[in-house]
């Protein structure tokens, strides 16, 4: 299969546990959480699906009615900004599910090196077959054992043990002749598997000597032809024509293709040319380009056109006024392609690449290894790596369930699922604006899959009814082809929005309403789509109208969206993110349609405020640029403080810090305890929070002893499987029980410092208690369910600082939710000079002002200016 590469982000929340720094003492403290002001939901998008939630249509009801603006803002906030990128690489720092999944270990040259002597040397035991071998005795030695083999037949091996049935007996006769390869030619072989995919290799230019002692022998041994049984291969009952995929092999196969029998024409050898090397050629036939594109370009040109008339029949006359015959024509023609060829051959010298076929059956085992259509060199070491590592995990079942693709068929019926996919995003994302024409190829592609979506739809539903248990449909649904096939009628919905295509618009995003399985995070933004399509639009595209009235059909249509407004908010799967703009729709519309005012809905109890307005002035250092003799500030938007209200250094001078510092020491002069921790914070009280919902038995999503959270926490597959687990803690921390639940848990498992994801032990549980003390419980839930709904999407755009204190009398306080406090919290967004909120920050302060905490803007101003030495 080709390479599907998802463009998600990194986890940062895992990785945060790698090296905590340590917390000090509450004037100096500052928590080692993801970097500081990189939080932010537009630089760390990915998936890493393919689908986290997004954003609402508008999150300060601003472009709220904008036609155009709910699929924009929704993939821009996309945590997959849509799954398979045009390039064969997964880019440095991408994250698989696997990866997002196991705790944050050192995977750099030393690591691997370190590895790989502990398995040499076991290898060096396990042959001697004695007991006497010591210690000094063992030594790494190269060619006996390498990570990237060991990780690349771990995969295969556990494929093979529980899910064989995906592989007919010819693919298993494959996997038989891989393990029989030496170790140099399955080295070679998986290192180019980790590089682009159809892509002739140099072999000069192949390099691991190091590893590989004798290069022609693995080559010669990866490039030998073998054999296959007949038959034994039942594709024709259970298979589309495009399923055909997996019928790949004929009676033999090779794992790699060597130049000369593979590279025929001109065009596709000069391609492998550099830029000196084709100009040096060029030369030779007298053509001229600007660019290597163009000299490519031009060169074929020429071999085609020498070539061109005699082709066609064509006869010239010799010299003695005879007639030559037209094949000796052809031979001379064919011999000059040889030579350009044979040329061309002898300045790149011999090629290999990996063969098409046997490639794509290695990407299919690692799709049904990793449950990802994305993995990388990183993905292959991380799992091994992690075993080695000397931590605690928490106690769960592990359970790699063998019925993720029930049958051959379901696995390639996923894999087409992921080209449809692919198609759709390379139309939208990849070839610059679609313009009607792209957008047309998309509502075909779609309209070749809509039947067998509607039944992938109808067979789920079905399976939900009478096959899952125990919520394991959640996470299985991410590897039914539907979910893929979901993916691209949300998109053809953008694309009829934007062909003002209303009728057909509306008619889809109601399909994708009446169904529940494929999504569920996205239906927020399906409502809000709709319930606009129905405020403005319908009642010229309605079909049938119920008058030729213009007024009374605006009427009928705005009653509609009034009720799908309300049918929203009552949905358990319409996000909490997407309430406020439901809620604006929803009195808009009421007070349009003069609905009596005892019948109208009062939202009174979850109104948005204002943030408030907090203005700090300090010094502020600024770094000369001597090259433009620029005293003002540095081009750099990390501004330097002097920190005046905190501990000085060594020197007794106050110490240089970022502006959340110089703020953090403002507030604690006030009498604040706070952290500089962005999302940190929140995510830590989260893991404390939930620490047992997080790690409770559902199916599927445990499938190493090694994790730091179930797979599907990143997917939006994780709230509806525990929805009941999720909503009892929710209840609990409303009524005050969240310091009694982050008590029991640091008690049980501090000691051990369990690796869990997002939760940094170096914060002070005694702060940690305080703070959720101080928290009113309906607001702490409210924030706690945003993050289980969302927990990849919203880890950006969390305020800076997270302050609180305590009543000076000791008594609780009561406020709008159901839990007692004793004191109060407050979040600030820090800002200084030409600083703009983004609109995931915009988010997060209309979700804290709407559970009553409260969030402050703090504008940092600079009083004065010093140079910085």
């Amino acid at each position: 299969m080709d390479r599907f590469i998802q463009r998600s982000r990194p986890n940062s929340a895992a990785q945060a546990q790698a090296q905590p720094a340590s917390v000090k003492p509450n004037s100096q403290r500052r928590s080692n959480e993801p970097p500081r002001k990189r939080a932010r939901l537009e630089e760390v998008k990915d998936s890493y699906d393919e689908d986290v939630s997004s954003e609402p249509a508008s999150v300060n009801g601003d472009d709220e009615d904008h036609e155009d603006m709910w699929y924009i803002k929704e993939r821009a906030a996309d945590s997959t900004p849509d799954p398979d990128a045009d390039d064969e690489h997964a880019r440095p720092g991408h994250q698989t599910a696997f990866e997002s999944s196991l705790p944050a270990v050192a995977t750099g040259k030393e690591a691997i090196e370190e590895y790989e002597s502990m398995r040499a040397s076991q290898l060096s035991r396990d042959e001697t077959d004695t007991a006497s071998v010591g210690a000094d005795n063992r030594r790494w030695v190269r060619g006996r054992s390498s990570i990237y083999v060991d990780a690349f037949n771990f995969a295969l091996d556990t494929v093979m043990e529980d899910e064989a049935h995906l592989f007919d007996a010819k693919e298993k006769r494959i996997f038989e002749e891989w393990r029989g390869l030496s170790y140099e030619a399955q080295y070679l072989y998986v290192r180019l598997f980790l590089r682009k995919t159809a892509l002739w290799h140099r072999v000069e230019h192949l390099g691991y000597h190091s590893d590989i002692s004798d290069m022609p022998a693995a080559i010669a041994t990866l490039l030998e032809f073998r054999s296959l049984p007949d038959g034994g291969t039942s594709h024709s009952d259970e298979e589309s024509p495009e399923d055909l995929q997996g019928r790949a092999f004929d009676d033999t196969f090779c794992f790699a293709d060597d130049s000369d029998s593979c590279i025929k024409t001109v065009e596709e050898a000069a391609s492998l040319l550099s830029l000196d090397e084709l100009r040096g050629l060029a030369k030779e036939a007298k053509v001229q380009g600007k660019n290597k594109a163009d000299l490519l370009k031009s060169f074929c040109r020429a071999s085609a056109q020498q070539s061109g008339l005699l082709a066609v029949g064509l006869r010239r006359s010799s010299t003695n006024g005879s007639t030559e015959c037209v094949d000796s024509h052809k031979s001379q023609d064919v011999n000059r392609n040889n030579h350009f060829l044979n040329k061309i051959l002898a300045i790149t010298g011999p090629l290999i690449r990996l063969s098409e076929p046997v490639f794509k059956l290695f990407e299919r085992v690692h799709l049904v290894f990793y449950r990802s259509t994305e993995w990388t060199e990183k993905s292959l070491t991380t799992i091994i790596l992690a075993k080695m590592a000397r931590r605690n995990y928490p106690e769960y079942i592990v359970c790699r369930s063998t019925n993720i693709f029930p049958s051959r068929r379901h696995l390639l019926d996923f894999e087409l699922s992921m080209r449809k996919e692919f198609e759709v995003d390379r139309v939208l994302e990849f070839n610059g604006p679609p313009g009607e024409e792209g957008f047309r190829k998309i509502l075909d592609i779609f309209d070749s899959i809509a039947p067998r979506w509607r039944e992938l739809i109808r067979e789920e539903r079905s399976r939900e009814d009478h096959v899952y248990e125990f919520g394991e449909g959640g996470y299985l649904r991410r590897f039914n082809a539907g979910h893929a096939f979901t993916r691209i009628a949300h998109k053809a919905a953008h694309v009829l929005g934007r062909l003002h295509m209303y009728k057909e618009e509306h008619k889809l995003l109601t399909e994708l309403l009446d169904q529940r399985l494929f999504h569920p995070a996205r239906r927020g933004s399906w409502y809000q789509r709709k319930a606009l399509l129905e405020e403005r639009y319908m009642w010229e595209a309605d079909p049938d109208p119920i008058s030729s009235d213009p007024e009374v059909r605006k009427k009928q249509w705005q009653r509609i969206a009034l009720a799908t407004c309300e049918t929203a908010l009552e949905d358990r799967d319409c996000h909490l993110i997407y309430h406020y703009d439901l809620q604006k729709r929803l009195l808009k519309l009421e007070k349009r349609l003069r609905v009596p005012r005892r019948l109208q809905h009062d939202f009174g109890h979850v109104k948005l405020r204002e943030p408030e307005e907090h203005t700090i002035q300090g010094v502020q250092m600024v770094r000369n640029d001597p090259e433009n003799g620029n005293t003002g500030r540095a081009l750099s938007t990390k501004t330097v403080w002097l920190d005046e209200l905190g501990d000085p250094d060594e020197d007794g001078q106050p110490r240089h810090v970022s502006v959340e510092e110089m703020c953090l020491s403002y507030y604690r002069s006030q009498g604040w305890k706070g952290y500089h921790s962005e999302g940190g914070i929140i995510r830590t009280l989260f893991a404390y929070l939930f620490f047992d919902v997080l790690f409770v038995y559902i199916p599927n999503v445990f499938q190493t002893p090694y994790q730091t959270c179930p797979l599907d926490l990143h997917t939006d597959a994780f709230y509806p499987a525990r929805a009941s687990q999720i909503n009892h803690r929710l209840v609990e921390i409303a009524n005050g029980e969240a310091e009694r639940i982050l008590r029991e848990v640091h008690e049980r498992e501090h000691e051990t410092r369990t690796c869990v994801v997002g939760l940094n032990w170096d914060f002070d549980v005694e702060d940690l208690a305080e703070l959720v003390s101080c928290f009113d419980g309906g607001a702490l839930a409210a924030v706690c369910k945003v993050i289980a709904q969302e927990y990849r999407t919203r880890g950006g755009g969390v305020p800076d600082l997270i302050l609180w204190r305590a009543c000076g009398d000791g008594a609780s306080t009561n406020g709008s939710g159901t839990g007692l406090r004793k004191g109060e919290v407050m979040f600030a967004e820090v800002k200084s000079a030409n600083d703009r909120l983004s609109d995931t920050q915009r988010l997060w302060i209309n979700v804290l002002t709407g559970a009553g905490v409260r969030v402050a803007l703090c504008n940092a101003v600079a009083r004065k200016m010093r140079p910085l030495s």
